[in-house]
């Protein structure tokens, strides 16, 4: 049978034809192997993922490009990446008398090729977008292929869009939070706080960020004796009082990132929470807010005791100290996967990051296992008390003793001074239209005639077909007061307020309804704090 196969000419055709195919194919495989190998010895290709930092490092510095302002086929863009220097303006949006808080910018459309040049090389970037990952969610790839033999124009391009980006966010701090498959996502960016602004008892600050500095400048300490690099704050106390505030002003004085990580969200498991904590960057903050909530659901946000202080039985578990349970309702079930162990676990078990700074805060210190607590988890313990009569009236001088920009721009010589008679022009009322504006304690205003006018027939109709409306207009400003008469007021508003019994956040809220009129603000406090007071006790 093989003898009558080899010997029909047609096959003999058909082994020819494969050989002489196969040969050229052959050929053909290597030339384009060849020659792809040699156009890409003259290139370089950089490839950017969109969930990586440096995507937004090189768009940013695509997007201040000229070569971009000649482009046929761009994306038109407002995003501002976030940052105070976002993009390039088009020409003639300087010019424009409109509202240019949002610039526009030129970026690379989807899907589409250019080129360009950069330091006297040629540059093609290429956007794609496509449909990969979980559920058919699309990610943007942005690729850049520069025609040349050396990689230092490569690491220039990285360097100046690395430095243009921190350039732009010099005043900024970044934050991530986790999206359903568990990768970190640029959720904002935040102006920084200074430290400044916030007013917490003598010590604190100084102790916090003088601790997580040392921290910072000590990895080689921790290496040498073996030990996690890593660090840990539990901040708890009453709400209210400075926790998150105190954070956000940390992350702004060492200028690291905050990664926001929520034990609640529905869909996260042990599994997930070590793969959040494991991609944590070297160096950043990791904030875990009421970290309590996570496996206390339906608790309120109130206790026996308001200050959330350390007692006599904060070292027991929440098996042994009673819990206040929102009344009305059982504890609605908690919708987090995550365990009291996986929390553990990644906290400091074997895949978790090092060189981050953990921060947790609580209303409920009594409420947390004492293994979470423990140093090498939560090395540091910080309480946060209700104000006290020194944060009032350090809160009273922030609100109305002039900051160094409105000196600067205000050169004007206050109207008042310590010795003058608080009740002749130092009244704390607004001139508007030969009308004075009252704001009273219940925060309605009305509106009276100047002693020096004769009331109207019907002032009481007039007075009643205005508005009436919460809160302290724009419109509505004080006399300047001097700094003396301010420190003053400051004195006597501390003197009103009780120690330890109102929240930070509460006197701000009731300055706040007093922004320009100190003198009103001192004499309404003695009814707010009776009437807070007396809610407080409702609850």
């Amino acid at each position: 049978m093989l003898s009558m196969l080899f010997s029909m000419s047609a096959l003999r055709d058909w082994a020819k034809l494969l050989i002489l195919g196969s040969f050229f194919e052959t050929c053909r495989r290597l030339l384009s192997s060849l020659w792809r190998s040699t156009i890409d010895s003259f290139f370089i290709t950089a490839s950017f993922e969109e969930d990586d930092t440096s995507y937004q490092w090189v768009m940013l510095w695509l997007s201040k490009q000229q070569s971009w302002g000649q482009a046929r086929n761009v994306q038109i863009s407002t995003s501002s990446f976030g940052l105070n220097s976002p993009a390039h303006i088009v020409p003639g949006e300087e010019t424009d008398h409109l509202d240019n808080s949002r610039k526009l910018a030129y970026l690379p459309a989807i899907s589409e090729s250019y080129t360009m040049w950069y330091k006297r090389h040629w540059m093609r970037v290429t956007r794609v977008n496509e449909n990969t990952g979980w559920q058919g969610q699309k990610f943007e790839t942005l690729q850049l292929r520069i025609l040349a033999r050396n990689n230092s124009i490569l690491n220039n391009i990285l360097l100046d869009a690395k430095k243009d980006y921190t350039a732009a966010q010099s005043n900024c701090i970044t934050v991530h939070v986790s999206d359903s498959n568990n990768c970190w996502r640029q959720l904002a960016v935040r102006p920084k706080r200074p430290l400044q602004s916030i007013i917490l008892d003598p010590g604190i600050q100084d102790l916090v960020v003088g601790d997580a500095r040392d921290f910072l400048a000590s990895k080689n300490w921790y290496s040498d004796r073996g030990i996690p690099f890593r660090r840990g704050y539990l901040l708890y106390g009453a709400p209210g009082s400075g926790k998150t505030s105190l954070i956000h002003a940390i992350a702004a004085e060492l200028d690291l990132d905050v990664y926001i990580v929520s034990l609640s969200r529905s869909n996260l498991d042990d599994t997930g929470l070590s793969e959040l904590i494991a991609d944590l960057p070297e160096k950043c903050i990791a904030l875990m807010e009421d970290i309590d909530a996570a496996f206390h659901h339906g608790l309120s946000r109130e206790s026996n005791d308001p200050s959330g202080s350390l007692s006599s039985d904060s070292g027991k578990s929440d098996t042994q100290a009673p819990l206040v349970y929102s009344p009305g309702a059982p504890p609605a079930p908690s919708p987090s996967r995550v365990s009291l162990s996986g929390l553990l676990n990644a906290l400091d078990g074997i895949g978790a990051q090092e060189g981050r700074i953990l921060f947790a805060t609580t209303n409920k210190y009594s409420a947390l296992d004492p293994a979470l607590c423990r140093p090498g988890r939560m090395d540091l313990h910080i309480e946060f008390k209700l104000a006290s009569k020194y944060q009032a009236e350090e809160l009273f001088k922030r609100f109305y003793l002039p900051s160094p920009s409105e000196l600067a721009a205000n050169t004007d010589t206050p109207i008042d001074d310590c010795n003058s008679d608080a009740s002749s022009v130092d009244s704390g009322y607004a001139d508007v239209q030969n009308d004075l504006i009252d704001l009273g304690s219940t925060g309605v205003v009305s509106v009276q005639a100047t002693p020096s006018q004769s009331i109207p027939s019907d002032a009481e109709k007039l007075q009643a077909s205005r508005p009436a409306f919460a809160g302290t207009s724009h419109r509505q400003r004080g006399p300047k007061l001097a700094n003396k008469r301010i420190i003053m007021l400051a004195a006597d508003f501390a003197a009103i307020i009780p120690d330890r019994q109102l929240s930070m956040a509460a006197l701000q809220g009731y300055l706040m309804t007093h922004k320009t009129t100190p003198v009103e603000a001192v004499r309404d406090v003695s009814a707010w704090v009776a009437k807070e007071l007396e809610e407080k006790e409702r609850r």
